[in-house]
């Protein structure tokens, strides 16, 4: 569930979505050999040339394994919730006393909205930047996300007994959301930039020595009417259960709770950023809920930036 960010906002960034790095314009000039030095500046020699070839590939290899730790998690995400296919799911596994899972359950979706929250904050980037490369930290992030969601796949404890249980038509109709819940989070990162959501797009410039390029404000696609639509996918995936026990009724109602929070922090730090154009988005534009009469109509593309 990595959070949403839009460009519109990635990650947010479940959303982080990719809004532009705050810190991108401290970035030197990075010099190419291919491309001619930086003017003013001596142009690189071999042993340099060839070190930064070795970090770059280095980058590239580590991007790619945090993007398939990411790949990994979520496709076992949609058996975990649904409780299908994969060997531990949400309702399978040692339960033991109501009290004790409680605490489990709950002291991992707290570590997860923790990690999620903290780490895509400004304030935490700039000083993580300084042990982290910049053009690794996107990736940084989401192999950190992979890991946590994971430890919550393995330790996660079931809650016994159904609050519902639905057969026929509802349970095929319920099964059609999820899937589209499901369908809709990963189609929505790319109507922003999947690969900058991600952090491919800062590894891959970095190996072809290129400075970072933050992705524009865009209003596309679904981003044209809630301006949250990965967030939205995700809310439909955990709510649409056939069978709906107490234990994934304690995560779509915890995570539910932290995506309605997380959301309150990532508009503010998407308003700070793109300032007016964003808040008359923000106006303009409902949160999760689309309209039903007059769909909201946004110009879009925008420019990345209004001050």
């Amino acid at each position: 569930m990595h959070a949403e960010v839009k460009a519109e906002p990635a990650p947010i960034n479940l959303d982080q979505r990719p809004i532009a790095d705050s810190h991108a314009g401290n970035l030197p000039p990075l010099d190419s050999g291919r491309e001619g030095a930086t003017p003013g500046r001596a142009a690189p020699t071999t042993t340099q040339g060839e070190a930064r070839t070795v970090t770059g590939f280095a980058a590239l290899v580590y991007g790619a394994l945090s993007y398939g730790a990411f790949l990994v998690t979520f496709l076992y995400a949609v058996g975990f919730v649904a409780d299908l296919w994969v060997p531990k799911t949400i309702d399978s596994g040692f339960a033991g006393s109501i009290g004790g899972a409680l605490a489990v359950d709950l002291g991992l979706l707290t570590l997860f909205a923790l990690q999620h929250s903290v780490m895509a904050r400004p304030a935490f980037k700039r000083r993580w930047t300084r042990i982290v490369p910049r053009y690794a930290e996107r990736s940084t992030y989401v192999l950190a996300s992979s890991l946590v969601l994971a430890l919550i796949f393995w330790q996660w404890r079931p809650l016994p007994g159904l609050v519902w249980s639905l057969d026929g038509p509802p349970a095929d109709l319920l099964w059609g959301l999820y899937c589209l819940g499901w369908g809709l989070v990963l189609a929505s990162s790319f109507l922003i930039s999947h690969a900058h959501l991600f952090g491919l797009q800062q590894v891959y410039r970095h190996h072809r020595g290129r400075q970072p390029q933050a992705p524009p404000f865009q209003v596309n696609g679904l981003y044209r009417h809630v301006r949250h639509p990965i967030m939205v996918g995700f809310i439909i995936a955990f709510w649409s259960a056939p069978q709906m026990s107490w234990g994934r009724l304690l995560f779509a109602a915890a995570s539910t709770a932290y995506i309605l929070l997380a959301l309150r922090f990532e508009e503010h730090d998407l308003a700070s950023h793109f300032g007016v154009r964003y808040r008359e988005y923000r106006k303009r534009v409902p949160m999760l809920v689309p309209r039903l009469v007059g769909l909201t109509r946004v110009r879009g593309p925008a420019s990345s930036r209004d001050t």
